[in-house]
């Protein structure tokens, strides 16, 4: 599972459990940080999550900005809270991406609030599965 953590919303994907395909599972409106919590740690249960994957808002200098300082402590209370490992992951240019996606499948830009966070979620989630070591030839899955 994925995260796209903002300050109004959050945007989860999640993907199958081979990590063949990622789809946009839903937007969940922020209400407080204990709230945002158990909402994600029931998804989390629901959908037997195994990894959850957070999204690091760097600056395109790879420096820390002041919304990734919050983002990691809130990557660290899930961390305690969930009985999953939780990874943070360079989210540089996935709502860009997101943008161009819902651009070229036709979705008009005054109607994109509930789903541009689930979308750059996927992003999200397919850079990070693009980068896992893949077995090798007559190597077991993992």
């Amino acid at each position: 599972m994925a995260l796209d953590v903002g300050k109004v919303r959050i945007g989860v994907a999640a993907t199958d459990p081979l990590g063949y395909t990622v789809q946009p599972l839903l937007t969940i409106w922020r209400r407080s940080r204990g709230e945002d919590l158990r909402n994600l740690q029931r998804l989390i249960r629901k959908h037997e999550i195994t990894t959850v994957i957070v999204g690091n808002p760097l600056h395109m200098s790879g420096d820390q900005s002041p919304w990734a300082a919050q983002v990691q402590v809130f990557a660290a209370d899930l961390r305690e809270r969930a009985a999953v490992p939780v990874q943070l992951w360079d989210e540089r240019l996935s709502s860009v991406a997101a943008h161009e996606i819902l651009d070229q499948a036709g979705h008009d830009r005054r109607e994109r609030k509930a789903i541009i966070d689930q979308v750059a979620a996927v992003v999200i989630l397919e850079s990070w599965l693009a980068a896992q070591p893949q077995p090798g030839p007559g190597s077991p899955p993992q």
